[in-house]
């Protein structure tokens, strides 16, 4: 291919123009994403090209300034990405950016089969890996130390005059100024002298700390003038400070992956690092607006690569603005900065109060005022709420996953009587061992709804999925909304190990219609009748949810 359509290929990836709503982001602040290839190397997390495309959509949106895709040439899956992405996607905010390494030792990078790839890609911008450390260069590459900053300058020197943006990542840059101050910092002068917009410090293996990172890049920008850029992987446990000491030690270039995805432990969380940036640093890094969807964006990422979002993530995990103890909700109650270093708001989360046998009276008003369930200031009430759930927690029940359940209570206590859509007379769960080795499971449930007695049996792939649709086929007919319904997870937890197989069992179900989920709990001596009770809540608070007139 020649310079000319390579050009051509990169003016149809590069971004528009900024917008006059997105004049206040610092241009000379690099955010830089590398979820789909440093990301992608985490255990368990395997990409097909479609779900690239949908990431780097999401990361577009979100604004980072540059999303790596991964390095064509190396395989087809990465080949494809690049020839999709710069057709299928109109990238507002971002810039794509393709991985590779230098040229080989011995050779030039204009022969280089995988320089050519680079440019085959049509990413405007490049980031080439190279080695700065003595003891890689030798062992590794099996070269000399000078070939090795021949080939950098010459890779550099050949992109940037085929019109490419490159941006050089120095691989165990810190364990190589350990070993060899000189030689690393070698490195960053002859990637900077041929022509690299950034040069990229990596942890590669993850084990620096904070200080060591700010002295490193503190020498470093001194000692060679380069702009410098951070990649930190998180091994101990410190990737995104140790991100954030280079900033302050003067890096101008971030590089993260969406919730912290990565090859063992993982990189510098890039939702943590942007939120600081912003809320701690002052530093306009995204759009604006952008900033509050972030939560959103970390939440679906995270289903698009099949992984549970961490629920106690700083700044989108659904518990980072969740307060459990009754000191904090009384607190919160007079003003909720007492207790949240932010609000939630910023982020596209929410402040919320889990009810618990730790809830005082302050817990209880606030989540009542969270449910839009009015306890009108009744002391008596809430009194009567906190007594009923601390009795509740000490049977068993666990309220602070299981919001649709304590709204129930909460509802009965406020209105004098439980919302009741249908009364149950019995229900019956039975397994069947056949002599095939084959099991059946069927459920017969005989409940009262709008005056009619119902006596329904079904099928299931275990007893309580047999419940599950037993009720369902009983109540249908009256409540059409029911069709609406699905059961989304199911949780066991064994309360009271020391009784074997007669310890209360507490089950934990989530349900969805069209508009969200909702989780409710049940409490027995055995799975099945724990079940039983989630699912009736789980009904109940469905067609209250829903605006059905309760029957009774």
């Amino acid at each position: 291919m020649t310079s000319q359509a390579t050009d051509g290929l990169a003016a149809r990836t590069a971004p528009a123009a900024p917008s006059e709503a997105d004049a206040a982001v610092d241009r000379d602040f690099h955010v830089f994403d590398t979820t789909l290839r440093d990301g992608a190397q985490r255990e368990g997390i395997n990409l097909t090209v479609a779900d690239k495309m949908t990431i780097a959509r999401h990361l577009d949106d979100f604004g980072v300034g540059f999303i790596e895709g991964g390095w064509p040439g190396a395989n087809p899956r990465d080949t494809e990405f690049f020839a999709r992405a710069r057709q299928e996607i109109s990238f507002r905010n971002a810039q794509l950016v393709a991985f590779g390494a230098t040229r080989r030792a011995g050779s030039t990078a204009a022969e280089d089969p995988q320089v050519k790839a680079l440019l085959d890609s049509g990413a405007p911008v490049i980031t080439l890996v190279a080695k700065a450390h003595d003891r890689h260069v030798e062992l590794a590459l099996r070269t000399t130390l000078e070939e090795n900053l021949e080939m950098v300058r010459d890779t550099v020197s050949h992109l940037r005059a085929q019109g490419r943006r490159v941006f050089v990542d120095c691989e165990h840059f810190f364990d190589g100024y350990k070993a060899n101050p000189g030689y690393a910092k070698d490195v960053v002068r002859a990637a900077a002298g041929a022509g690299a917009d950034v040069v990229v410090l990596c942890d590669t293996n993850g084990g620096m700390l904070p200080a060591q990172i700010s002295a490193v890049v503190h020498t470093v920008l001194a000692d060679t003038g380069a702009r410098l850029g951070i990649h930190a992987q998180d091994d101990t446990g410190c990737a995104v400070a140790n991100t954030l000491a280079a900033v302050d030690a003067g890096a101008t270039h971030v590089q993260c992956t969406a919730n912290g995805y990565g090859e063992r432990v993982g990189n510098a969380n890039l939702f943590p690092v942007v939120g600081a940036l912003e809320l701690k640093y002052g530093r306009h890094v995204l759009p604006e607006g952008a900033l509050s969807e972030m939560t959103r964006i970390s939440h679906a990422i995270a289903e698009v690569v099949n992984l549970t979002p961490s629920t106690h993530q700083p700044y989108v995990g659904v518990s980072a603005f969740a307060h459990k103890a009754g000191l904090h909700a009384s607190a919160i109650k007079v003003d909720p900065d007492l207790y949240q270093h932010i609000d939630p708001d910023l982020v596209g989360n929410r402040l919320r109060m889990l009810v618990s046998d730790m809830a005082g009276r302050a817990s209880i008003e606030l989540k009542g005022k969270e449910l839009g369930v009015d306890l009108g200031g009744d002391r008596e009430l809430v009194g009567r709420v906190v007594a009923r759930v601390k009795e509740r927690e000490l049977q068993g029940y666990s309220y602070e996953a299981a919001d649709a359940s304590f709204e129930l209570l909460l509802r009965a206590e406020v209105e004098g009587k439980a919302r009741r859509y249908f009364r149950t007379e019995s229900w019956r769960a039975i397994v069947e061992d056949r002599p095939d080795g084959s099991h059946a499971n069927e459920a017969t449930v005989k409940l009262w709804a709008k005056g009619e007695r119902i006596v329904a049996t079904a099928e299931g792939n275990g007893p309580v999925n047999a419940l599950d649709r037993a009720l369902r086929v009983a109540l249908e007919r009256i409540h059409p909304e029911l069709a609406q319904f699905g059961l989304v997870d199911y949780k066991v937890r064994i309360l009271e190990g020391r009784h074997g197989t007669e310890s209360t069992t507490r089950v934990l179900i989530s349900t969805s219609d069209s508009a969200g989920e909702w989780s409710t709990v049940g409490v027995a001596e055995n799975v099945i009748a724990a079940s039983w009770q989630a699912l009736e809540d789980a009904y109940t608070y469905g067609l209250l949810r829903a605006g059905v007139t309760p029957a009774e």
